[in-house]
């Protein structure tokens, strides 16, 4: 059963190193399990029952129903399934891609990498790295099918770090800047120019999005460089809302969804993220800026309603900025280094130097 290291006086825990240790699928109920223990992180605004619900019903989503997500974790080999430790777990999020280089596109996926965890006594031990380290080459050809549009390949494999710039990079996950722009809460002035976005809404306003993409990574393409940028994060069961102004080829809007982390108190960290933000001209024209002052205005009186601490948008692009500015919407600018960073591991040829990250928003997030 390989090396094994007292814990406790109570059971022997593998180490790390070990031939024995396996990354595989969990059976349900050690996915059951791994909810249970890794509640105490991203549930605690939830009462448990309410928070196991969630994450089954997140498991039958667009995104992840019909094998979009993946559930992994490290075990002995040597242990019956349901009777052996869960020394590490995390998820995997099959996306759609595009990547482009020297004016061509190739559609692809990736797997984005979340929730990873490791219950308190297992830590310090080197399972989560282990894990890492076996699951970072599974990926690389985890459900690419060459015979299925789309699923040829996977250029690479994404994660948010929420433990620094140094840990993931470590296992060849290279950082990318990780910014946004928070506003406060607040009333938000009557304007009648500002519609907000249904359900029906989102599927066609994310198809004219992909074709935007499609085309500055064209454009784009043209300076050498690889672009990748992730697409249809939506699919057909849009759960979210938003708000546009203006009219078709000139319009600025936003979608976004509610995120509660904690209790409903300040500094709980509970944010309305602007999921994509979209301006469809891309000019620092003043008409656009109160197009986007209005938006921003929306989005705050909905973080009030709802008693959030802010609105988020992340990595704006350098039009952004400026029309941010041009607006006079109170505003923080962040540039992260400890949590939510962006990092991506490349599996072609070339490095992560060469890789321009298009478009990575809190829509791509795992």
């Amino acid at each position: 059963m390989g090396e094994y290291a007292p814990t406790n006086g109570s059971i022997d825990l593998p180490d790390s190193k070990s031939p024995s240790l396996i990354l595989t699928n969990p059976t349900p109920e050690e996915r059951l399990e791994t909810w249970n223990l890794n509640a105490a992180n991203w549930g605690t605004a939830l009462p448990l029952p309410d928070y196991i619900e969630r994450e089954r019903y997140l498991t039958t989503v667009p995104l992840a129903k019909d094998g979009g997500i993946t559930h992994w974790v490290l075990v002995d080999r040597d242990l019956p399934p349901n009777e052996r430790p869960i020394l590490a777990a995390c998820e995997s999020l099959r996306k759609p891609v595009l990547v482009s280089k020297g004016g061509v596109i190739k559609e692809g996926i990736t797997h984005g990498i979340g929730s990873v965890f490791s219950q308190p006594k297992f830590r310090g031990r080197g399972y989560a790295s282990r894990m890492l380290k076996e699951l970072a080459p599974v990926l690389k050809t985890w459900q690419v099918n060459p015979n299925m549009p789309g699923h040829e390949s996977c250029p690479f494999s994404i994660l948010y770090s929420d433990i620094g710039t140094k840990y993931y990079a470590r296992f060849g996950w290279a950082t990318f800047p990780s910014t946004h722009f928070a506003f406060p809460p607040a009333d938000s002035p009557s304007r009648t120019d500002i519609r907000t976005l249904q359900y029906p809404d989102i599927p066609a306003l994310c198809a004219l999005d992909e074709q935007k993409l499609r085309k500055e990574l064209t454009t784009a393409a043209k300076d050498g460089k690889t672009h990748v940028a992730l697409i249809k994060i939506f699919g057909k069961s849009p759960t979210i809302k938003g708000a546009i102004a203006g009219e078709p080829g000139s319009r600025v809007w936003a979608i976004w969804t509610r995120a509660f982390y904690g209790p409903l108190v300040p500094k709980s960290g509970n944010t309305l993220h602007i999921l994509r933000l979209v301006i469809e001209d891309e000019t620092e024209s003043e008409e656009n800026a109160q197009k986007l002052k209005g938006i921003l205005q929306f989005a705050q009186a909905q973080a009030k309603e709802w008693q959030l601490n802010e609105v988020d948008v992340w990595n704006p692009s350098d039009t952004l900025k400026k029309l941010v500015k041009r607006t006079g919407v109170e505003n923080k600018y962040v540039v992260r280094d400890a949590e939510r960073i962006a990092s991506l591991m490349w599996y072609g040829e070339g490095s992560t130097d060469d890789i321009n990250w298009v478009a990575n928003e809190k829509f791509g997030w795992c």
